[in-house]
């Protein structure tokens, strides 16, 4: 994907990169408006569904019966939705990537209404493949009206940029992203100056919802105190039976998938999937609903507080909630819900084996269910690094990513072709 049309003769790098900075900064900060926004609707509606409504009704805001309704209604309301909205909310979300082309502009309300729905109703679905197809969207259709001639391309990578730092609250996530689609294809220019305005807009995101909802990733895990030898194997293991956990998932997606393909309507499957949700909530408990992203930091703040029974438990139903969730038609994201998988499963392979360092062994299963679910090698090294914000766990998680993506290399994502085909 190139940031640029084609090189004029005689342009500079510099006279090429300087017309970039301005639409770069401006569409990051847009591009993190628009998540802190859709973030914040979601958010008050998820304090009415899980707080207000069940203390005036005199139920557990957590209990089974709470779960079942609220998923089940959250499953009608988005499934009339999908039917109904002008675009159908999108395309099929289990044949959807974290960036692809732009969607017309007229799929966008429905498309981000549903989103809002799934986040507030405790769909384990993050808002990452949505708010960047959204921002995708957007930047090329105001992007090519006020500059006609520019590639569309440009604003593509400028959104998708944009939205990524903010995602991750940081340029080096989005980066990292482009660097393995800039590689190896043409462009003018070094490969640092075509990354340049994806990182700018990368940065401009990260620091607008920095500044804004101050956002961490940091788990706040035990320090890691250093690399030793005794710790290469249990590293190479946790990463690979993260993988093969995580590749169990991608193998059922186009069996649970066409289950509910069968039913051919959204108003069916999309409702019988969230009851389905409700009743895994019920068996995991709580925290494995919703994206993950803040249930995962109670899981950390008490390593010990769980069973490695429990935290298997959780991995098995936020997969499987996962996988439900994306196969039924709840629009949404895979990274932060595999993220809380990996978390859960590195606590179980540490509660096994205490001699697995558990900072160590929470990393290396988020990189390893992550090369399985995203199959991509960078942002999963980051994600797993950034979890435990010190950088002497990165030489061993550098080393065990090699037998985790030696394990799903070459075999199917999760993602499907539109004949329900797993995509390779």
């Amino acid at each position: 994907m190139s940031t640029e049309g084609p090189a004029a003769p005689g342009r500079t790098p510099v006279r090429r990169l300087l017309p970039l900075i301005v639409p770069s900064v401006v569409v990051g900060a847009a591009a993190a408006l628009v998540l802190l926004a859709v973030s914040a609707v979601a958010g008050q509606l998820q304090d009415v569904l899980w707080e207000t409504l069940p203390d005036a009704l005199g139920v557990g805001r957590y209990s089974a019966f709470w779960m079942l309704v609220v998923l089940t209604a959250t499953g009608v309301a988005v499934g009339l939705a999908v039917w109904k909205v002008p675009g159908h909310a999108g395309p099929d979300p289990a044949a959807s990537g974290l960036v692809d082309p732009p969607l017309p502009p007229g799929v966008l309300p429905g498309l981000l209404l549903v989103t809002v729905l799934a986040l507030a109703g405790g769909v384990s679905l993050g808002p990452e493949n949505p708010i960047t197809a959204a921002n995708i969207a957007l930047a090329c259709w105001l992007g090519t009206r006020v500059a006609p001639g520019s590639p569309a391309l440009l604003w593509m990578s400028l959104a998708a940029a944009g939205t990524v730092g903010a995602l991750f609250g940081t340029p080096v996530a989005a980066a990292l992203i482009f660097s393995e689609v800039l590689a190896g294809r043409p462009g003018p220019g070094a490969l640092w100056d075509r990354l340049l305005p994806p990182l700018l807009a990368g940065g401009t995101g990260a620091v607008t919802v920095t500044l804004l909802a101050h956002p961490s990733f940091d788990l706040s895990l035990p320090d890691y105190p250093g690399p030793h030898w005794g710790d290469l194997p249990g590293a190479f293991l946790v990463a690979s039976a993260a993988a093969v956990v995580g590749m169990a998932a991608v193998y059922a997606l186009p069996y649970v998938h066409g289950a509910f393909a069968r039913l051919r309507r959204p108003w069916l499957a999309i409702p019988l999937g969230g009851l389905v949700l409700g009743l895994l909530g019920a068996l995991g408990g709580h925290l494995t609903l919703f994206k993950g992203l803040d249930e995962v930091k109670v899981l950390a703040a008490d390593p010990d507080g769980w069973s490695a029974g429990g935290f298997a438990l959780m991995t098995v139903v936020k997969l499987a909630a996962l996988l439900v969730a994306t196969s039924c038609g709840f629009r949404g994201g895979r990274i932060f819900p595999s993220v809380f998988a990996g978390v859960a499963l590195g606590l179980c392979a540490h509660a096994l084996v205490p001699q697995v360092q558990v900072t160590l062994a929470v990393v290396c299963a988020v990189l390893g269910i992550l090369l399985a679910v995203t199959r991509q090698g960078w942002i999963s090294l980051f994600t797993a690094a950034v979890l435990a914000a010190d950088t002497t766990v990165l030489p061993l998680l550098a080393l065990a990513s090699v037998p985790a993506w030696l394990l799903v290399t070459g075999r199917p994502q999760m993602q499907l072709h539109d004949d329900g085909t797993a995509l390779r």
